[in-house]
């Protein structure tokens, strides 16, 4: 299934962050994305997070990349909200959006699996490594959105 090309306006999103890298995630000694999400839903950020707008959708956001998949990156795991100085900025600009559905977590490790083989199929298109997201519309259903050029 081939990705879609979106253009979107910015917009904000704030919650809880964690850095990282991909290494670190496929050692569950060092992994520390399944424990943000357990704690996002735990403390009930998403009820509790200021400023957020009537987007409903939960949010992963992917940013300030040291370099590229290899690389460090920020996830924060939140709501769209208006602003605020905790919030971390998702850049206006094309994304290529890839849909996942399914039982979590292997619905989005399939998916991100698809993006990485995509990239790999087509060393033409290049991604930013500025802003790449997680919009979750439900339980089993994301659409990854990947910031290209």
């Amino acid at each position: 299934m081939e990705p879609v090309r979106l253009h979107h306006d910015a917009f904000a999103v704030a919650g809880l962050t964690v850095r990282t890298t991909n290494r670190e995630e496929n050692d569950p000694a060092t992994a520390r994305i399944g424990a943000l999400w357990g704690r996002f839903f735990g403390e009930q950020t998403y009820e509790t997070t200021p400023h957020r707008t009537g987007d409903t959708r939960i949010f992963g956001v992917y940013a300030a990349y040291e370099s590229d998949a290899h690389g460090p990156f920020d996830l924060t795991v939140g709501v769209a909200v208006s602003g605020g100085a905790d919030s971390v900025a998702i850049e206006a600009g094309d994304y290529l959006v890839f849909d996942g559905q399914g039982e979590m977590p292997q619905m989005v490790i399939a998916t991100w699996q698809r993006i990485w083989q995509y990239f790999e199929a087509h060393p033409d298109i290049a991604r930013r490594y500025r802003s790449d997201f997680e919009a979750y519309d439900g339980p089993d259903k994301v659409a990854i959105h990947i910031g290209v050029s």
